[in-house]
């Protein structure tokens, strides 16, 4: 009896095993493959304008969506973690609506909201034309990535002891003052890593940015919309190579991301 149940807990784990290596040696595969064709025109590629402007493009779009998902992350997402209120689950709900959408769905979303609307002639009298613009990039970047800001930096107040913050309200501080003195340098890490993963994933957005920016080369051109370019003209050496800067990019961040709080996804 005892044989057999050793022998059903060798067999588990080596279904386990099984899994994890066939995975792991696809994603290997998938990520060398780009690499192999890649890397050897990378120098070549980014001697060329058009992706030194795309990588230009790429970095201030990102840059900028990043700070506006940060921006907007850390008070909401401190308040979804302290406060208990009336529909807090249908707000919660609600901000992760983005999240859950296919990319083309959230462009077409954000199309037909700044498009030919009320709204989008209002604010593009005011100077703000999102529609073909790198305003627009900017735009869906911010829309599509603030829900995973929010539930970083949610999660990761949600892992400090309230009772540090009660007490420095006990001691004379004020709900701002605690915020700013105990709070945030508290939740340093994790805010970080907030910010490196968003970054990461705006710079990769493409879907939901062709929809509303369109693929205009040396105007809207990012990265990923230089791949797709460069994929329809059939200069795959170029489109690989893009790709590989992302893949290094996504690489990197990612590791940074599990230093810092990979526990707060």
């Amino acid at each position: 009896m005892e044989k057999r149940r050793k022998g059903y807990n060798i067999l588990f784990k080596g279904v386990i095993l099984i899994f994890t290596v066939l995975l792991m040696t696809f994603v290997i595969l998938s990520v060398l493959m780009v690499f192999i064709k890649g890397i050897p025109n990378l120098k070549e590629s980014f001697q060329t304008t058009e992706i030194k402007f795309a990588l230009k493009l790429s970095l201030f779009t990102s840059f900028i969506s990043t700070i506006l998902c940060i921006i907007f992350a850390v008070p909401i997402g401190y308040g979804l973690a302290r406060f208990s209120f009336l529909g807090k689950k249908i707000v919660n709900a609600v901000f992760n609506i983005p999240m859950a959408l296919p990319p083309i769905v959230a462009g077409i979303s954000l199309l037909i909201l700044f498009g030919n609307t009320g709204f989008g002639n209002f604010l593009e009298n005011l100077g703000l034309k999102f529609i073909f613009t790198v305003k627009g990039i900017i735009l869906v970047q911010f829309f599509i990535n603030v829900p995973y800001t929010i539930r970083i930096v949610k999660s990761t107040i949600q892992n400090i002891d309230p009772r540090i913050e009660f007490i420095s309200r006990t001691l004379g501080c004020t709900n701002l003052t605690s915020f700013m003195t105990i709070t945030l340098p508290l939740a340093k890490n994790g805010i970080l890593a907030s910010i490196i993963i968003t970054w990461a994933r705006a710079l990769g957005d493409f879907g939901a940015v062709l929809m509303i920016a369109g693929a205009t080369r040396m105007k809207t051109e990012t990265l990923p919309t230089s791949i797709y370019l460069n994929m329809s003209c059939g200069d795959l050496n170029t489109a690989l190579s893009v790709a590989s800067i992302l893949i290094i990019i996504s690489l990197i961040s990612l590791f940074i991301f599990e230093l810092l709080g990979e526990k707060y996804l």
